[in-house]
């Protein structure tokens, strides 16, 4: 049986998780979680994403977006804090369509409400990337 991790190792994977949902280095995700939340609350999220929920081999990354994705739905969050786990889902492979699906079936259990908000949000984050995106050369 291996030892658990202390607080400062769970402390510095929960930065590493953050800094990689948030696309940025660990240093910038304590600053960015920080001044949203403050100190003490940072710690604490750091905390409980340098555990199994975060780090263990049951789920892959795109599991967990599409938990956390559904929880924030749940609660009709469409904010930065809904965008930063639809960048997530995406970096780990979920399509536009997949999105599509899982605001459909949040739809079935949660009502049309809060999916639909977040389906917006969903659709104006892919507009967003289109636009971003390089364009190839005219010829």
């Amino acid at each position: 049986m291996s030892t658990p991790p202390n607080d400062e190792d769970r402390v510095a994977a929960g930065r590493a998780v953050y800094a990689r949902n948030f696309g940025v280095d660990d240093a910038t995700a304590e600053a960015l979680l920080t001044e949203r939340a403050g100190a003490q609350y940072a710690r604490e999220a750091f905390l409980a994403a340098g555990g199994p929920g975060w780090n263990g081999s049951g789920l892959t990354n795109r599991d967990r977006s599409i938990a956390v994705i559904a929880a924030l739905v749940g609660q009709h969050v469409t904010d930065e804090r809904l965008i930063t786990y639809l960048r997530t889902a995406r970096a780990a492979g979920v399509s536009e369509q997949g999105l599509a699906d899982l605001m459909v079936l949040l739809t079935a259990y949660l009502g049309q409400p809060a999916p639909s908000a977040a389906m917006a949000t969903v659709l104006s984050t892919a507009s967003n990337r289109r636009a971003a995106a390089p364009q190839p050369a005219a010829h």
